[in-house]
């Protein structure tokens, strides 16, 4: 009897483990499904933006959205963009190692984006310039603390995970001007050219400049961020997945071993109930 008992108690609970894999696996289902609509809308506004950049500048010098006050650091600044939790499997492992194989401490900076990513890099005995949060939501990522970074340095090179399809996902190395000016390639540029002859740039036509190229820097890198955080939902979903297939394979297998362990006890009960009546008519 206990034994019945166990098997069930053992079933039950693999059920909700089926149950709780399949929801989770929704979750991030829907989440992958929001994330792109999110891409698609920002990099409808970039066009936007890359149309007006492209009929104000005057030459094809990308300035990183600087003023004349700035001051560069001479060296380049890494972003490494991982997950918050360890819930990633080896990627950001692979990620880090990529990024360790650039790395220069005479020549670059780190700036760590994710929990699981600063403490690989604290293990490591890497140390890093400044560690921020993951983002917890997919819109309105507020990426201007970077960007303010971004410019202080002569270049910088991103590492994030990609999203390759829903069953892989990739690493991956950008530098953040190529990658804005890459975007503006795929735009349809205006007829119209935007001057100082035709047009009043407040406070000057420098500034409205620098102001173009740090939002377009901003999508760009936002971009980045919800690539990454797609990768990461992606191995989630192929994670809860295959999780949820192991689990409805071990409950298929609880539910015969319970059906067998039933049998068999009720088997044990009819016979003692047969050799009772035996012993009763016996006597």
């Amino acid at each position: 009897m206990s034994r019945l008992q166990d098997v069930a108690r053992q079933r039950a609970t693999m059920s909700t483990i089926v149950n709780l894999t399949s929801v989770f696996e929704g979750l991030a289902s829907m989440r992958i499904s929001q994330t792109k609509n999110q891409v698609l809308q920002s990099q409808q506004f970039f066009n936007e933006l890359w149309q007006m950049y492209s009929q104000v500048r005057v030459d094809n010098l990308f300035r990183f959205g600087r003023t004349k006050a700035d001051r560069v650091i001479d060296k380049q600044l890494f972003i490494v963009v991982t997950a918050e939790g360890g819930f990633s499997g080896d990627i950001d492992q692979k990620l880090i190692s990529l990024m360790l194989k650039d790395f220069d401490p005479a020549k670059q900076d780190i700036i760590v984006i994710g929990h699981h990513g600063a403490m690989q890099l604290i293990q490591s005995g890497i140390s890093f310039k400044k560690y921020y949060a993951l983002p917890s939501r997919d819109r309105n990522i507020n990426v201007q603390p970077l960007i303010r970074e971004v410019r202080n340095y002569k270049s910088t090179m991103v590492y994030y995970q990609t999203y390759v399809s829903l069953m892989f996902q990739d690493v991956k190395r950008i530098e953040l001007n190529a990658a804005v000016q890459e975007k503006g390639k795929r735009v349809t540029e205006g007829d119209d050219v935007i001057s100082e002859a035709t047009y009043i740039f407040e406070p000057s036509s420098f500034d409205v400049m620098a102001h173009l190229e740090r939002s377009m820097m901003e999508i760009a890198l936002s971009q980045v961020i919800l690539d990454s955080k797609l990768a990461q939902y992606a191995s989630r979903f192929r994670a809860m997945s295959m999780a949820n297939d192991k689990a409805d394979e071990w409950y298929g297998e609880l539910t015969s071993k319970y059906n067998r362990t039933k049998r068999r006890t009720q088997d044990e009960r009819l016979k003692e109930i047969t050799n009772g009546l035996r012993k009763t008519r016996a006597t």
